[in-house]
């Protein structure tokens, strides 16, 4: 019985969510996408070698990473400077 009522209680909640009106966004144009790809590629890229500095032990090798860091965050801010300007407000 009870599973009789845990079911019920799933239809419910799916009725609510497809009684709710759907904010439908306007779809991204393809620069767009591929900003957002790009972005994500170098955010991810950042994640990996912060965690590669965080165990490195050489200071040459340390400071290849922090050059590398800094190189990733120049290309994310030129990035964000993009899509800034091209952004309609």
């Amino acid at each position: 019985m009870a599973r009789g009522w845990e079911s019920k209680s799933v239809e419910q909640q799916q009725e609510e969510r497809s009684a709710q009106p759907k904010t439908a966004r306007p779809p991204l144009s393809p620069e767009h996408q591929q900003r957002n790809r790009k972005r994500e590629g170098l955010l991810l890229s950042r994640e990996r070698l912060t965690q590669q500095l965080q165990a490195a032990g050489n200071p040459r090798h340390r400071r290849m990473l922090e050059q590398s860091i800094a190189e990733l965050d120049h290309q994310l801010s030129s990035l964000e400077q993009l899509a800034n300007r091209t952004t309609p407000k």
